[in-house]
């Protein structure tokens, strides 16, 4: 608690996050994450939050096709899966004004890294173990 009040998710979320749409593919998403450094991408359509991908869920994706591929024929197979083939469909998610202590209750119970933040169906921020850190960290 700082100044005895409750953080909540829109005081430490990472705002207006990188999204993808469910017909990218996964040459998109590896670029994205590679190039950003980020894990989490948020995959909206018409705006509103239908999925998330990861960069495990890449990884894993990748890896079960690639195996053995040469790296011409790795991105070739990128190029041809979307990612809606692999997001993950049902996103726990967390309104702007939900206390951080909830978030990372959730986090920790689902044993998930990130948790978009959405207001009226639409991804406004994400918070990650990483913000979680950081806002104990300023609490010491």
């Amino acid at each position: 608690m700082k100044n005895g009040k409750e953080g909540v998710a829109r005081e430490i979320m990472m705002g207006s996050p990188v999204t993808l749409k469910p017909e990218d593919t996964l040459d998109l998403a590896n670029d994205v994450i590679s190039l950003g450094r980020i894990r989490h991408i948020p995959i909206v359509d018409d705006g509103r939050l239908v999925g998330i991908i990861t960069e495990r869920d890449l990884i894993g994706a990748a890896a079960s096709h690639i195996f053995g591929l040469k790296q011409k024929n790795k991105s070739a197979l990128l190029k041809s899966v979307s990612i809606k083939e692999i997001m993950k469909k049902r996103v726990v998610t967390a309104a702007p004004d939900t206390p951080i202590k909830d978030i990372a209750h959730l986090m920790a119970e689902k044993k998930i890294g990130c948790v978009p933040v959405v207001s009226a169906g639409m991804v406004v921020g994400l918070v990650t173990t990483t913000d979680v850190l950081r806002y104990v960290e300023s609490l010491a």
